[in-house]
């Protein structure tokens, strides 16, 4: 079983961290994701840097420029996660833009995240038609799950056909901005994660964009399956580099 549907089965909120490959150090990659799975987090995205990261807001967006000017390709983070098996149990999903992948040849990239053991992709820009018409028996075929997006604005009906096609989770936006944007959650977005919540959906929803802390993730997990922390965790690693992962891991999961 895929390691991303083997954790959705355990009876507890999940919490996915988000960081930038080759942030804030080029080498801080493998040892930025062991010290996560030893702090308790149950997902890790890694983010692949590009240079026009439209999803992303400043703090991501500045993590991304950094990585790019330290060095960071896709090839390099290919080399850097080899025998990350040897390390690491948890599960582990690439996120980036569709560009770097269809440069590098989107079946060599899925045959590298196949031999590394790299569960699943999250690609903000790949529309899910495309992806079903002309991608899916590919990342199938190398065992890869592929997370899309929801906003407040999908309609019912495309939500319905996103899960339709999906094995894994779908990953609910929580606001129409860019991440790192929000502060706390408001009654209409609380609404939103209800209204999701009753359609009962064959894939869990784990919610991104606006939690950095236990009260945004308690919020976000009350209809949902778990929550993502991104630019709050690349702020942490703006000030203490690669240490402290845990102090910071604790203070989200601390009373959930």
């Amino acid at each position: 079983m895929n390691r991303i549907n083997k954790k959705l089965q355990e009876d507890h909120k999940l919490l996915s961290i988000y960081f930038t490959a080759g942030y804030p150090d080029f080498e801080d990659t493998v040892k930025i994701i062991v010290d996560l799975e030893k702090s308790g987090v149950d997902f890790i995205e890694i983010g692949l840097p590009f240079s026009d990261p439209l999803a992303d807001g400043p703090t991501i967006q500045e993590s991304s420029t950094k990585a790019l000017k330290n060095g960071m390709t896709t090839s390099k983070l290919f080399q850097q996660l080899k025998g990350i098996r040897d390390k690491v149990e948890i599960p582990l999903i690439i996120m980036g833009y569709f560009n770097p992948m269809l440069q590098y040849g989107v079946e060599k990239f899925c045959q590298e995240c196949q031999e590394i053991g790299i569960d699943g992709l999250i690609i903000p820009d790949l529309p899910v038609d495309v992806y079903h018409e002309e991608y899916k028996e590919l990342f199938e075929k190398y065992g890869l799950r592929n997370i899309f997006l929801i906003t407040p604005q999908t309609s019912e009906e495309r939500i319905k056909y996103i899960d339709s096609v999906s094995d894994g989770f779908i990953y609910m936006v929580s606001s129409a901005s860019v991440t790192g944007s929000t502060s706390g959650f408001g009654e209409e977005t609380k609404s939103y994660f209800k209204r999701i919540s009753d359609l009962q959906l064959k894939n869990p929803q784990i919610v991104g964009f606006g939690i950095k802390d236990k009260e945004t993730f308690n919020q976000a997990t009350q209809y949902a399956k778990g929550a993502i922390i991104g630019s709050a965790f690349i702020k942490h690693l703006n000030e203490h580099g690669s240490s402290k992962i845990a102090s910071f891991v604790e203070n989200v999961k601390a009373l959930t």
